[in-house]
Formats: C-alpha cells, structure tokens, sequence
C-alpha cells in the first residue's frame, strides 16, 4: 500500500471519527459554560458562608469536657436520646453532641464545664432518671485540635503539590496537573462551604472524623480526574490531527458510564450507612457522600471543560 493510500485511510479514519461522534455522542464539551454556571451556583454560597461565618469546630478544636454516664432508671426502664437531651438543657449545660454507648450509657461532647457544675448535674440526673453513675470526665484542651488543623492545611499543601507535579509529569503537560488540582480544589469548597452552612443553620460542628472525609474526598476526585485525563491522552495520541474538543468530548464519552457505575457504588454504600448508622458516624459519612458526589461530576463536568478552555486560550496566544 502506498503513501497516497494511506494517506487516503487516514483521512477516511478521522471523518468516520467525526461522524460517529455526531450520530451517537453528545457533544459535552459544547456546554462547557453551562458546566461553570452550575459549580458556581454551588460554590459561591458555600464560599459566601465561609467568609461570614466560617466552620463551626467541635470540641476536638475549641476544647471542651467529655463526660461519660451510666444510668440505673427504676424498673429498668430504657432511657432515651432525647430525654437526656432535656436533662441537660435544664441544666444549662451546653454540649455538642450526645451519643448512647451501650445499654443507658452515655458519652457527651460538651463545653467546658467545672466540677461543681458537673455534680449539680449529676444530682439532677439521679432525681429525674434514677442513679447515675459517672464513668469518665475529662477535660480535653484545644492545643491539639490546632495542632491537627496546621498539620492537615500542610498535608493539603504538600499533597497538591505532589500531585500537580505528578500528573504534569505523566502527562507531560502542566496544564493537565494544573487542571486536576482547580478541579480537586473544587471538590474541596463544595463539602466546606456545605458544612459551614449546615452548622450555621443546622449547628452541625466539624470534628476529626470530618478532615480525614475531606482529605479521602480529594484522593477519589483526583482519581477520577486522571482516569478521564488518560482516556484524552490516548485519543491524542492516536488522532493527533483532530481537534482537541472533539478528543475530550470522546473520553468524556467513553469514561462517563464507568465513572457513573463506580460512584454508584459507593453512593449506595454511603447511603445506607448515613440512613442506618450511629449518630457519631453520621455526619463523616455525609461528608464523604457530598464528595463522592461532587468528585464524580468535577471530573467530568470541570476538569475535563478547564482542559478546553485552557487549550483554546493557549492557542490565541500563540
């Protein structure tokens, strides 16, 4: 076969491309705007929240007192959330969370408090519920919560770095690592600026268990994102001469039903943790289920539309 016909095969190659493209898929990168408008609409609140009001941190960060209860109620009787709930709400005592711990024992997170205040409430429990019996009572100082917050925005800082070197690398174009990381950067004000929020409206506190669901959040979206990244990568490779918009739309194509498939799972599995889990675990797993689900969309609907953009700003420069 000669040059000419190969010549001829290619060309034949690229408008077979072009026109399966335009008879069976969607042209996704055509609203890649609309893709903006709708992150925006979500962050931008989230973002708003966070300036003005900030996280509401729970004992883990500001310090506070832990103590832990067992009841004995006449003719055994089971005690409830909600009735100790009460108890302490008369007795002045601000906490911020209640959590059983076996049969009418309890583990409460609540501001710090002293030790004259804590027998008074015990006094108070024994004549409302039946003997109280007080198993912990702690004192928890917030140097470490701070110590927790600095070394986690490091990690953060360290993390994405890494990453943004490590897919540029790969790819052997920054602009792919710069991308992943505004995308992973996305995933991130989405959950925050979700539970800054749900704690000034709901008075949901973040804790320990809320920064290792953030730092799991970008580990997934970040995957996500390279696996749509090397699907645009291959497509390159194999039809240079295409343009770059219909390469990403066809590995938007190609990886959105994987993507879809896999995060299904996982949202499943959340779900019903979140549905029929402990109260300690609840808002851990609400965490992971806002970014598992904004991860899914980010590495579709943003990370592969920056690439767009980026590259059509790259060639009127040039």
């Amino acid at each position: 076969m000669g040059f000419g016909h190969l010549r001829i095969s290619y060309c034949l190659g690229i408008r077979a491309i072009r026109l399966i493209r335009n008879l069976f898929m969607l042209r996704f990168m055509k609203y890649k705007y609309l893709y903006f408008f709708i992150s925006a609409l979500v962050i931008v609140p989230g973002v708003f929240s966070l300036l003005k009001w900030g996280l509401r941190p729970a004992i883990d960060f500001t310090g506070g007192t832990l103590i832990e209860l067992r009841l004995t109620p006449p003719e055994n009787k089971q005690i409830d959330l909600a009735t100790m709930r009460q108890e302490f709400e008369k007795a002045n005592v601000e906490f911020s969370s209640i959590q059983p711990e076996g049969e009418n024992t309890f583990l409460v997170r609540a501001k710090p408090i002293d030790q004259e205040t804590n027998l008074k409430l015990e006094r108070q429990l024994s004549e409302n519920l039946g003997q109280t019996e007080e198993l912990r009572f702690e004192i928890v100082g917030p140097t470490l919560g701070k110590e927790l917050l600095q070394k986690t925005l490091v990690a953060l800082a360290v993390a994405s770095v890494l990453i943004l070197v490590f897919v540029a690398y790969q790819f052997k174009n920054r602009m792919f690592g710069i991308c992943a990381i505004l995308a992973m950067f996305h995933d991130s004000l989405v959950v925050l600026g979700t539970f800054s929020l749900l704690g000034h409206f709901l008075g949901v506190e973040v804790d320990t268990l809320f920064v290792t669901a953030v730092l799991t959040i970008l580990s997934f979206s970040v995957h996500d994102t390279i696996v749509v990244y090397d699907r645009i990568r291959e497509s390159k490779k194999y039809f240079p001469k295409v343009n770059f918009e219909d390469l990403v739309d066809k590995a938007v194509a190609e990886t959105l039903g994987r993507s879809v498939n896999n995060s299904m799972t996982v949202i499943f599995m959340l779900l019903a943790l979140y549905l029929l889990g402990g109260e300690t675990t609840k808002w851990f797993v609400f965490a992971l289920l806002i970014g598992t689900v904004s991860g899914t969309y980010s590495s579709t609907f943003t990370a592969a539309p920056l690439l767009v953009v980026w590259e059509k700003l790259s060639k009127r420069r040039r």
